[in-house]
């Protein structure tokens, strides 16, 4: 996966999780986890890069929380159109 993007489940019409992919190899793999924010929990992969963002409160995430965690692990931040669906349910 060499773009990052965002993966929203819906239940009844409502958010249940999200998961914000980061590039990374094909089968690259969870190795360890660490909470962030509220309501974030980061993936690493086994030589420590980040892989992924697991968004456990999907309804009470804001856009300047995900864009913290990003800007700690060095990433570059999203824009209000990047997370739309996630914050239009």
């Amino acid at each position: 996966m060499n773009e990052a993007y965002l993966e929203v489940t819906f239940r009844r019409g409502r958010p249940i999780a999200a998961y914000y992919y980061l590039p990374r190899r094909r089968a690259q793999r969870s190795y360890r986890t660490q909470r962030f924010e509220p309501g974030i929990v980061v993936d690493f992969g086994r030589g420590g890069e980040p892989i992924g963002l697991e968004i456990t409160a999907p309804s009470e995430i804001t856009l300047a929380a995900i864009n913290r965690v990003l800007r700690t692990l060095g990433l570059d931040t999203l824009r209000r159109g990047d997370i739309a669906p996630l914050l239009a349910a």
